[in-house]
Formats: structure tokens, C-alpha cells, sequence
């Protein structure tokens, strides 16, 4: 009778903290939409009015051995009036993202929700203005079932709640 009421315990705790984790969980990005070359790729939320050049860095093959890999973007406001930046997060903890601000700071890391903490990137940008977003991705996070094809996305929310996309891709060998 003890061994069937310790199970039934094991089995209704184990039920109960599935159930509180799901519901505690973090939202994930979605993936991309698409959208034109101006930086227009969202999550589903209304697009941002900044724009990039270059929304899509694909770094070819890369191997695990070589270590971590960058790549810099550049997000302008082409628009009259003043942007803030006030979020920004990757979709994946093997991604980690920075933002240069205009006096040359950095602020970050900014990672995954749900991972830990993500600072606020509250960064304005005034009309006219552009800053960089620097990208690391790791080959090494996942291990030995990290290799293949990726797909990583950043993703910037403004304060008007619109959203730009910047995604890397590269197929990870040994």
C-alpha cells in the first residue's frame, strides 16, 4: 500500500510541475514571415519601421572546431521621427546578440527568452541614424547534435510594438 501511495505521489507531483511549467513558459519568436529586403521580416507582430540592408546572413559551412562566428548588421531609422529600441532577443541559446550603441558602448548580451535574464536595449534612434547589431553564433552549443543546417533568428521590438527580424543560417560540421 506504501509503494502504490508513493507512486501516485511521484505521479501527481511530476504532473503538477509539467503543468506549472507549461503555463510559466516564455513565449518563442515564430518564424519568419518573410517580407521585402528593406527589413520588413516580423514574428507575426506589426513590422518595425527600421530598416536593414541585410535582414539574411547565411555563413556557408562552418565547423565546429573553428569556434564562435560573427556577423554585424546595420539597422537604420529612415523615418522623420525618433525610434526606440526596447527589446531585443534571440531564438536560441547557442545565438547571442549585442547592440553598438552611437556613443560606441555595447549593450547585451541579449539571448533567449526564458534562458535567463535579458537586459532592456532601450537604445533611441534619432531620424536618419543607424546602429549595429552584432551577431555570435556557437557551433558548439548543442554538441555532437548540432551538426546540420541552422536557422537563428534576432529579433528587434520597437516601442510601438513593431518588429524587425535579422536571421543567420549556415550548415555546422564536425
Amino acid at each position: 500500500m506504501k509503494t502504490i501511495l508513493t507512486v501516485a505521489a511521484v505521479v501527481l507531483v511530476g504532473f503538477g510541475l509539467m503543468w506549472w511549467g507549461r503555463t510559466n513558459q516564455a513565449p518563442l519568436p515564430a518564424q519568419a514571415s518573410g517580407g521585402p529586403s528593406t527589413g520588413a521580416a516580423t514574428t507575426g507582430g506589426q513590422k518595425s519601421e527600421l530598416a536593414a540592408p541585410e535582414i539574411l546572413y547565411d555563413f556557408g559551412t562552418i565547423s565546429m572546431k573553428n569556434g564562435l562566428v560573427y556577423k554585424e548588421f546595420s539597422v537604420t531609422n529612415p523615418t522623420e521621427k525618433d525610434i526606440t529600441v526596447s527589446s531585443m532577443f534571440t531564438s536560441c541559446m547557442c545565438t547571442t546578440a549585442y547592440l553598438l550603441t552611437a556613443e560606441g558602448s555595447v549593450k547585451g548580451p541579449f539571448r533567449m527568452p526564458g534562458m535567463g535574464y535579458i537586459p532592456p536595449a532601450n537604445e533611441t534612434l534619432k531620424p536618419g541614424e543607424s546602429r549595429t547589431v552584432r551577431v555570435v553564433y556557437d557551433p558548439n552549443a548543442h554538441g555532437p547534435a548540432g551538426v546540420g543546417q541552422i536557422d537563428r533568428f534576432v529579433t528587434l521590438t520597437d516601442e510601438a510594438g513593431g518588429v524587425l527580424q535579422l536571421d543567420i543560417k549556415a550548415l555546422v560540421t564536425p
